[in-house]
């Protein structure tokens, strides 16, 4: 009968000790697999942003360099090679970029030049002075050993040069010489050190630059001046092709490693088409999960913990149980023995009954109340500490079911970037940041219906779905709804006794009413739309809103701007 009692405490023992690790094991692995997909979207859209950041900002430098020396070429002075000579020196002066600037006679002597390096040599076999002879030329990233010898180089590594030159033409419109710079590409990596700046919290993280044969431009130094043949510089160059803007993917890289991957093609810039560079930003995968590894293992040893406490617990109810079953067992075997005068005894039913409940409904409350903070947790899961407003997680899953949600019907879905709101950061700091962000967060919600969906994305990205929930009443204007926000975001915001103001850019897409069975496909239609109609409100301008015109089937795209 002992042996017996034991086996029932040892099996409800580790009963409840497995039940709770394999509970502990299933939240742990779901938990983290939301939790790297959350991240892996996250990281993605920020490399994919800084990667845009990194092309744009490259072809404006290019595009303002390459237009600075064709204004300075017409200027009449440039023509008197003493004047000449006093303003490259002065330009020197003034652009620390600027490696080298001179001008040359029609035959290619040089007769100024900065700092008289190179004065009086012939370029006429130079590729700066043959091609600007011929008309304004804006050349790829070259070595230039003759004058990286000439120029001052105290860090010692090997000096690269971007040409820009352009003809030099007298008042009847004939050719007298070539004004002709080189300028340091060393302006590049101070481009990539400032985008790279907020993101030093990651580690790992990478900025590259592809010429348009492939070749790293820029990168680390094992990479440069090496093929990168990947995945992402095709992408890229699609996108571009398409006339898309940038995006991201994870790719094995040449090191054999896992990495989540930007790339923008470089877009151009006014009337300069850009020199067909590639820029990726890249973090490897392993890093950029370890967060949410290191959650699981955290929630497995958590469950392994409890699984002990609960053992222990488990062993002394168990005994508790079986102590009347033990009585009744005892009368039983007596009986069975025939011993005179024995009866099952009175357990008092009642009584244990009463107890029984009690204990049971002492589980049943002890459940519930783990339902009830597991219930407590999910919700803060889905809400943004910041904010208060839904976050990305709950989004995600909002839109699985918005094609059902919709009832076929007409939704619109609005993406919000706030501008202006990095120099609130990098001013007032981030505690000021953060105030800027509820302030705008209950702004919009107050400007919005009470069915409508506002979310914060992260950082300064919000998301607002508008539909009429099955209702069959068509979407509110949108250009009115856009110019409300923005107008709402624009309104200044006193923040540590000081007046802040931040604009807002927003991208619109419109969900078609239709039926079919790819209602799901329809969606994520929308949102890419929404995506792109954004990064187009950005380029226009900021402060905007540019909505995607078409339907769903409809092709070409066209956008159209809102305000």
């Amino acid at each position: 009968m002992e042996l017996g009692r034991t086996g029932l405490q040892g099996i409800v023992t580790l009963t409840s000790a497995a039940l709770i690790l394999v509970f502990a094991g299933i939240v742990g692995l779901v938990t983290g697999a939301r939790s790297e997909r959350q991240l892996q979207e996250e990281i993605g859209r920020s490399l994919k942003e800084a990667a845009f950041q990194m092309a744009e900002r490259l072809d404006t430098d290019m595009w303002a360099r390459s237009n600075h020396v064709s204004v300075l070429a017409r200027v009449s002075a440039m023509r008197d090679w003493a004047v000449a000579q006093t303003v490259v020196n002065e330009l020197k002066a003034t652009d620390h970029t600027l490696a080298w600037v001179g001008v040359t006679d029609r035959q290619g002597r040089v007769m100024a030049s900065s700092g008289g390096v190179l004065l009086g040599a012939d370029l006429s076999g130079r590729p700066v002075f043959q091609n600007g002879i011929r008309g304004h030329f804006v050349g790829d990233v070259h070595d230039a050993v003759l004058l990286a010898r000439l120029l001052p180089n105290p860090t010692g590594e090997a000096m690269k040069f971007v040409d820009v030159s352009t003809p030099l033409k007298d008042e009847s419109g004939e050719t007298v010489g070539v004004l002709a710079t080189h300028f340091s590409w060393a302006w590049a990596r101070e481009v990539r050190d400032i985008l790279l700046a907020p993101m030093r919290q990651r580690q790992g993280v990478d900025l590259f630059i592809i010429g348009a044969d492939g070749v790293v431009l820029l990168g680390p130094d094992s990479t440069l001046g090496t093929a990168a043949a990947l995945t992402s510089v095709d992408l890229a160059r699609a996108e571009r092709a398409r006339g898309g803007l940038a995006g991201w993917t994870v790719e094995r890289w040449g090191d054999g490693r896992d990495y989540l991957t930007g790339y923008a093609a470089s877009p151009g810039h006014g009337g300069y088409p850009g020199l067909g560079w590639t820029v990726l930003a890249r973090q490897p995968v392993d890093v950029a999960f370890a967060g949410a590894r290191a959650l699981r293992w955290e929630i497995l040893g958590w469950g392994a913990g409890g699984a002990l406490l609960f053992s222990v617990l488990a062993w002394a109810a168990a005994g508790r149980i079986v102590r009347p079953v033990r009585a009744i067992a005892g009368a039983a075997a007596r009986l069975r023995r025939g011993e005179p005068g024995v009866e099952i005894p009175e357990v008092r039913g009642a009584w244990e009954l009463t107890e029984m409940s009690r204990a049971l409904r002492g589980m049943v409350a002890t459940l519930t109340d783990t339902r009830h903070a597991l219930a407590r947790m999910e919700d803060m899961a889905y809400q943004d500490r910041l904010t208060g407003l839904p976050n990305r997680r709950f989004f995600d899953q909002y839109v699985e079911g918005l094609a059902t949600r919709t009832g076929g019907q007409p939704y619109a879905v609005l993406y919000l970037d706030l501008d202006g709101f990095k120099p609130v950061n990098d001013t007032l700091g981030h505690p000021a940041g953060d105030a800027v962000l509820r302030q705008v967060a209950a702004r919009l919600a107050a400007a919005l219906r009470a069915e409508d969906v506002v979310a914060r994305l992260g950082g300064d990205e919000f998301v607002v779905i508008l539909n009429s929930h099955g209702t069959g009443e068509p979407l509110p204007p949108l250009g009115a709804i856009t110019a409300r926000l923005i107008a709402t975001v624009n309104e200044p915001l006193v923040i540590q006794g000081q007046v802040v103001r931040v604009g807002c850019s927003i991208g619109v897409a419109v969900g078609p009413a239709e039926t079919g069975s790819d209602r799901g496909a329809a969606v994520q239609t929308v949102l890419d739309r929404a995506d792109s109609a954004l990064y187009a409100a950005k380029r226009a301008g900021r402060n905007r809103a540019v909505t995607h015109e078409d339907g769903y089937d409809a092709a070409p795209t066209r956008i159209r701007e809102e305000a």
